[in-house]
Order: structure tokens, then sequence, then C-alpha cells
């Protein structure tokens, strides 16, 4: 067994002030030849690697500190310490350390080891000649804890403090430079002893300012600071509503000043006084506590606060000093123990902190409004599920626009700063409500599913209309203007008036006769980065809320609105969409895939890849992963409908072989379909109708699926469709008077003949798709596939090209007759065949 005396841990201090563990291993100290001198040595106890070399400097100051540990600074931004797991090794270390500095390590045990009953320190006579030798006096015990304590001791018995501070006063009055750079030492030196008696005597409200006073003449500066003029003249002390509890006031106005003298008036502490500090810490702490405490059990205290902070009567600086002493009042509980601040929200929100933030988020102040986040931001961190009970019961009496949530997306929309920070802080906040990692369920309460239904019925129209209002399709109908002005006339925003009324400008540019395919309006870069924000949390939403964003991707035709973005000159903004995209592939879902192959959404995003050219950058990288993960994880819908509708297109793309792969995949699909279809006997294979794979897997999941629209009409229900019940048959048997009425419409749209010798033919698409693909903009990808493929004749491409026409029906005729049409045209329920190929 290895030698558990010298085991240790090697800690450093990071810049956060935290020591942060470096290893386990055993120490030695060691001659090294190359530091020329004695040194430290710790090799990790797993591989024998060096976790520290050290010399030991004689001018270093090293510290042992409560029997197993030593801890040293090496440079000035650079502390180092050694915790032992037995004091033994410490006690060897430490001898060997002292050996090499010339010092004698018994003397400094005799000086640790005093017992209690030892005399006290001698203090010298509190007189103006005597305070240089204070001075040194209290510099000189710092490093040792016993010395510290008993003049700590000593201070206290003698009531010296007092005494110094009148000597300050003499000092003050007379100019007395000197006398007041040697106070200063001995101040801060007291302050160091690190003794919560002679904290209490030093920050009464009799010493306070005199202490702060000493503090103001730094012997390192030229001029004395004004921190007294600051803390009696410049910093006010505000009542919201006057507090009648004197002790309380007291309170407050002691733990301000202390915090003052740690924060602002002595210097950051290096490692040898961080632990001298400490008791000064958990004096301000348990200060915070007891103010928190005592304003917790004074209800009507509160209850006039919150009275007046939602009484329409209180002007706004009244208003803005009652939610900053709220936003003052939530950072002090975080000091509580978590029983205790359990019991501390849930007094708020018996009082009603809420509603009353639910007021004050929608006032036009900034300043309230940013207090009132951090409120809110609180709240979510310390409980989501009060926040979501809370909302969820509020929609049972009151109207959408007025919901708390509501009101939170619609600041996050509307924030005005260029950064979008207060919105980018929102958002982190919603993104916690709905995540369903954090929701409870129990026996008779699902929280999960009924939130994110309140959420997906509520609010998520709040959070898409930016994105839906800044993404238009290429035919804007009068129609489409009507609906989004009364959207504009909802919101009270102006940021948001002002984007809005721009996009309507826009549209009706459009209607009058603009041929661009697709607009971004407007395509400024605080719009672009709020589009960015609403992206993500759509994105989440794909991720952890799999069935109810499905449905709403589904009825909105969402996708499609979010790719039109892939025009945006934002390249980050073109990203968040791909990405969108990405999320709902990666999740390889054939409703999905389905949705997208139908809906032709690839077009976008390969448009985006070949305008991109031969530029190597994020978006080139992000396009061709998508198309990777495709290829890789072989997910046969998507490879077929882009080899068969785009391969011309990326067929040159040779600096990757992604795509050759994706042609590759696609053949030994098809050929293993061939090969099943041969070795169907023949007397099978001579039945004149056989079932295809793809029409059978839609009808097992019809009344979860779109049934065919008629030409120029969305897949999935428009934006305008409110009801997403009314878009799908609920019934088989509505399925197949749908089928039967539609019958004579499918013939109609049958591939037709081109002169060419292919086939033209039409995707049943929404009404984007199909104008954009018969749009004067020469980027559609789907104008640029020939007849005739590069790599076969034309007539095998017209069999490729028919056969995804083919797909829609539910049977697929495998041999035609010319005679046949007669029959045809006589059963009325027959599904859709092949078009013939030869006649």
């Amino acid at each position: 067994m290895s030698d558990t005396r010298r085991r240790v841990k090697v800690y450093t201090l990071n810049e956060d002030r935290q020591w942060d563990d470096r290893g386990t291993g055993h120490v030695s100290s060691t001659y090294v030849e190359r530091l020329k001198g004695m040194s430290l040595l710790v090799r990790a106890e797993a591989d024998g690697s060096l976790l520290l070399e050290s010399k030991i400097n004689p001018n270093t100051a090293y510290q042992k500190q409560q029997d197993t540990l030593i801890v040293w600074s090496e440079a000035e931004n650079y502390d180092l310490a050694l915790s032992f797991q037995e004091k033994a090794g410490c006690d060897e270390i430490w001898e060997k350390i002292c050996q090499v500095q010339g010092k004698d390590p018994s003397v400094e045990e005799h000086i640790e080891e005093m017992p209690e009953t030892s005399p006290l320190i001698d203090l010298p006579s509190c007189e103006l000649n005597k305070l240089e030798e204070i001075a040194d006096l209290v510099t000189s015990v710092l490093s040792s804890p016993i010395r510290r304590e008993k003049l700590a001791l000593a201070l206290e018995n003698e009531g010296y403090i007092k005494k110094l501070l009148q000597l300050f006063q003499v000092c003050e009055n007379l100019e007395n430079t000197e006398g007041l750079h040697h106070l200063y030492e001995i101040i801060r030196g007291i302050l160091f002893l690190n003794k919560a008696t002679l904290f209490e005597v030093m920050f009464s409200d009799e010493c306070i300012m005199d202490v702060v006073g000493c503090l103001e003449y730094d012997p390192s500066l030229a001029q004395p600071k004004r921190h007294r003029e600051f803390l009696t003249k410049t910093a006010k002390f505000k009542e919201v509503i006057p507090i009648t509890d004197s002790e309380l006031r007291q309170k407050i106005h002691q733990t301000y000043r202390v915090q003052y003298i740690q924060d602002i008036i002595l210097p950051t502490p290096s490692v040898f006084e961080e632990n001298f500090l400490s008791t000064l810490t958990s004096f301000i702490f348990f200060n915070k506590v007891e103010i928190v405490s005592m304003l917790q059990e004074d209800e009507k205290f509160l209850s006039e606060v919150f009275a007046q902070l939602t009484d329409e009567a209180t002007d706004d600086d009244k208003r803005c000093e009652l939610v900053n002493f709220f936003k003052e009042f939530c950072a002090f509980s975080q000091t509580l123990q978590p029983q205790n601040r359990d019991a501390f929200f849930k007094t708020l929100a018996k009082l009603g902190i809420l509603p009353a933030l639910e007021i004050v988020m929608g006032m036009d102040d900034l300043q309230v409004r940013s207090a009132a986040t951090d409120i809110f931001s609180y709240l979510v961190e310390f409980s989501p599920s009060m926040v979501r009970e809370f909302v969820m019961q509020e929609a049972q009496q009151s109207d959408d626009d007025i919901l708390l949530i509501n009101v939170v997306i619609e600041q996050m929309i509307c924030d005005t700063d260029p950064e979008l920070g207060g919105a980018v802080q929102l958002m982190g906040l919603l993104r916690t409500l709905i995540d369903p990692e954090n929701m409870l369920a129990t026996a008779n309460k699902t929280e999960k599913s009924e939130f994110l239904n309140f959420f997906y019925n509520h609010c998520m129209h709040v959070l898409t209309a930016p994105l839906l209002a800044n993404t238009s399709e290429d035919k804007c109908e009068k129609g489409n203007i009507f609906f989004l002005k009364s959207l504009v006339q909802s919101f009270i925003c102006p940021y948001l008036l002002n984007i809005y009324s721009a996009f309507i400008f826009c549209l009706s540019d459009a209607v009058v006769g603009s041929t661009k395919s697709n607009t971004i309006c407007p395509d400024n870069y605080q719009t672009a980065q709020l589009l960015a924000l609403i992206l993500e949390l759509l994105t989440f939403c794909v991720e952890h809320h799999t069935y109810h964003i499905k449905n709403y991707i589904m009825n909105k035709d969402l996708l499609r609105r979010v790719l039109v973005l892939m025009n945006s000159k934002h390249t980050f903004l073109a990203l968040c969409a791909l990405r969108f995209m990405r999320r709902i592939i990666g999740l390889k879902d054939e409703f999905y895939n389905r949705y997208i192959t139908k809906g032709n959404l690839f077009e976008p995003v390969i448009n985006a890849l070949l305008d991109n050219g031969t530029r190597y950058n994020l978006l080139n990288s992000a396009v061709i992963e998508l198309f990777e993960f495709i290829r890789v994880e072989d997910i046969k819908s998507l490879i077929a409908h882009i080899v068969e509708n785009f391969y011309n297109a990326l067929e040159s793309i040779e600096y990757v072989q992604t795509f050759k792969g994706l042609k590759t995949k696609y053949e030994q699909e098809k050929d293993r379909q061939n090969q099943k279809l041969n070795s169907v006997p023949s007397i099978l294979r001579s039945n004149r109708f056989r079932r295809d794979a793809r029409a059978l897997e839609e009808d097992e999941e019809m009344w979860f699926n779109e049934d065919e629209e008629e030409e120029g009409e969305a897949v999935v229900p428009p934006v305008e469709k409110s009801k997403p019940e009314d878009d799908f048959p609920d019934s088989y048997e509505k399925f197949m008077e749908t089928k039967k009425a539609k019958e004579s419409e499918d013939k109609e749209n049958l591939p037709k003949r081109t002169s060419a010798g292919g086939f033209k033919f039409t995707f049943s698409h929404s009404a984007s798709a199909a104008n954009g693909a018969n749009s004067t903009n020469s980027k559609s990808v789907a104008a640029q596939t020939s007849p005739a493929s590069s790599n076969g004749s034309s007539s095998k491409n017209a069999t490729l090209t028919t056969a995804v026409t083919a797909t829609k029906g539910s049977l697929v005729g495998l041999v035609d007759y010319p005679d046949d049409e007669d029959d045809d045209e006589e059963e009325e329920t027959s599904p859709r065949k092949r078009p013939r190929l030869g006649s």
C-alpha cells in the first residue's frame, strides 16, 4: 500500500478566486538541477505524471493552515495550495520548507500551540506618538492565528477601538497625515483579524463613519478618498413605504455601509488575506437574511407595497422605486437557506407578485420593465411550476393578449436594444418555462401535457407572429394584407408596428407587380436578431415537444415560411433557418419526411447552396452536413426525393462525395426493389395491379396525412386557417368521399408528353411552391432538371420522372394496354394508373 502521509491534493486559485483541484498525488522535496534548488514535486498517483514542480524560494511567504494545508503564492496572480491527507506528512514538508528558508519550525509550532490561558498581548497606550508601534503590532500578528485571536481579545476587553477612533478625529483636525496613514494600517489590520465581536463595535452607528474615515487615508494614494461624503450626501436612503421598525431601518443602513467597505474601500484581497475577510462576508450575509426575514414577517408592509405597485394612480417615479425595491428584496433572498427561500417566494406569490409583474412588465418605462424582468427571472429560477400554474389559471379568466407569458413574449419582441440583451434574457426564461425536463408528473396531474396544450393554444401564435409577418410568399393577395393589418392593430408595441407596417408596404408592392419569389421585410440587423431568437426557441421545441410542435408545423406550414429566411443577407439568420430544418430531419420522423418531400422544401436549401457558389464557409458546411446526415442515416424517402428532383443540379459538386453517395444509395435501393419484384412468381406478377409500398403506408395513416389537393392549393393548411380539424378527414368514410370527388380531377393532372420526349408534371404543393417553380427567378432548381439525364437515355429519365408522380396513387399499373382507356373511365373508384410511356 502506498504511503498516505505524503498523499496530497494540488489546488490553484482561478480568476474568480475559487480553488481548482488539479489532481491527487504524492509530494516529495528534492533537489532539482534545472531549478538550481530544493523543490516540491507532486506526481499523480494514477499515472505518475508531474502535477507540480515548485522551487522553495527563501523569500516566498509559505503559510501552514489547519494542520494539513500549506498555501503560498508563486507569482502575482498564481496561488498554490497543498492539502495533505495526514498531519504528519504536512509537518514533514513544512519542516523542509522552514529548513530551506532558515526558519525554526519548532518556534512556529510553539507559537501556534500557545494555550488559551497564556497572557494576552500587551497593547501600547493609545496615544499619538504610539500609533506607529500599534500599527507594527497589528501587522505582525496577522501571520499567526493564535496571536490574531489574542490581539482581538485584548482590543475587545480594553475598548481600544473607540480610543483609536478618537485619535483619528484628533489627527484629522490637526491634519496629521503620518498619523492618519498609521491609523489606516491599524483599522485595516483589525478588519483582517476576522472577529465578529470587533465588527459589532466597528460597524455600530457610533463608529462606522469614523472607520470609513480611517480607510480614506491609504498611504499609497496621493490624495485621500471621499467615501464619507458619498455615503452621507450622494447615497440617499429611499423608503418606498415608511419603515416603522427602527431596528430594521438601522440594519438596512448598516448592511449597505459594510457592503460598501467590502466592495469599494478595501482592496482586492490576496490569497493570504482571502480567509481574513470570511467573517466580514458572513456578517453581511446574515444581515441580509435578517432583513429579508423581518420584511417577510411584516405582511402589512408588503401588502401596502403591492397595493401601490398595481394602483393606476401611482406616479411613474414612485412605481419605479417600488419595482427596484422588490428587485433588491429578491436579490437579498438568494442568501436564504432553501427552506427559508421557499417560504419567501410562497409569501410573495400569496400576496400577488405575478399579477403585479404582469402589469409593470407592460409599461413604457424601460427601467421599470428591466427591473420587473429581473424579478420574474428570480421567480422562474426558483419555481417554474409556480409560474406555469398561475398562467394556466389566468387563462380561464383572461384574454390571450393579456396573459403573463404573452406579455413576456411581446416584451421580447419589442426590445429596443440593438443587441437585444433583454430579449435574450426573456428567451432564456421562456425556454425554462416550456422545458419538459422541469415539469412535474404525478398520479393525478400531468403538468407537461396540460401546460403544453395551454402554450400551443394560447401563446404560440404570439411567438411566431414576427416570423410569419417577416416572411412572405411569392404571390400576395389582398386577403393576406388585410389579415396582417388586423394583426398589426392587435399589437401595442411601436417597434412591431413599424416592422409590420413596412412589411405590409412590401406586400402591397408585391401585389402591384413584384416578381421576386420570396421577400424578407425588413431585412435589417435587429429584425434578423429577433427572428434568430424565435427560431432558436422553435428549434428547442422541435427537440423537446415532438407531438405539439409537429402538429403546429404541419398546420401552419411553418417550415416553408422559415426557409424563406435562407434568402436573408444575414448569414447567421440563414443558418438558424437551416438548423431548424436540420433538427426536424434529425428526428427521422416519416411524417416530417413526407411533409418535406410533398412541399418540395429542399428547394430553398439547394438554392442557397448553389448561390453560395465556391465559397467555403459555414453556410456551405452546414448544408453539406445536412445532406451527409441523410446519406449516413440512409433516410430512403428523402434520398429518393433529392436524387429524383435535384441530382442534375448537384452532380457537378465534386469536392465532397455526399451527392454521389446519395445517388449510389438511391440506385442500390432501386436494385433491391427490382430484385424483390423479380423474385415474385410470374403468376402473381401477371396481376394487373400491385400495391405500392409508399402508398400503402400513406393509406394506413391517412387520417394523419393530407388528401391530394387541388393544383395550387397548400398541402397543409395556410397560416390563415385556424382549425386544424377542418383540414384532415376525421374518418375513413370522409376520406373515400373526398377521393371519389377528386378522381376526375386526378386524370387531368396526369403528366403530358412534351415535344422533347419527357413528361411535364405538376407537384401539388402549396401556392408558394407552385408559383416558385414557375417564377421568373432563375434560381429554382426544380426547373433545372432536364428531361434527359446526363448518364441515361431520355426514356429512362421519363420513367423515373413519372414514377415520382405515380407514387401519389395507391395502386400502380404494371401493364397498360391501349384499349383499356374505356374500362378505366367506367371504374369511378379506380385509383390513378402509371402513365403510359409508349403511346
